[in-house]
């Protein structure tokens, strides 16, 4: 077997995303947006029951790490997964869980 060699950048790169889901609210907002590819600030917080203000925060942490895209139409902001790897792990983990 070949030496397995690990990137730091990447592995600092994925830890930063992982740090980034890793909170109740933020994988709510990943699996809304697993089941409804695109939706606006309002209809992920109505959804959550959560204020604006929270949402838009959470929002932004994802964004910034480069889980979520946005797209600006008209005056709202619709929010969509960059990638259905983070989908993927959030399945995991919750299989793991199931045991």
């Amino acid at each position: 077997m070949g030496k397995l060699v690990l990137d730091i950048t990447k592995l600092e790169m994925a830890a930063s995303k992982l740090r980034a889901i890793a909170h109740p609210m933020r994988i709510a907002i990943i699996d809304l947006l697993n089941e409804k590819p695109k939706m606006s600030v309002t209809e992920i917080y109505s959804k959550l029951d959560i204020e604006q203000a929270s949402a838009s925060h959470h929002l932004n942490i994802l964004k910034n790490k480069g889980v979520l895209i946005s797209k600006r139409e008209g005056k709202k902001i619709f929010y969509s997964l960059k990638s259905v790897t983070l989908t993927e792990i959030i399945e995991c983990i919750n299989r793991c869980n199931e045991e």
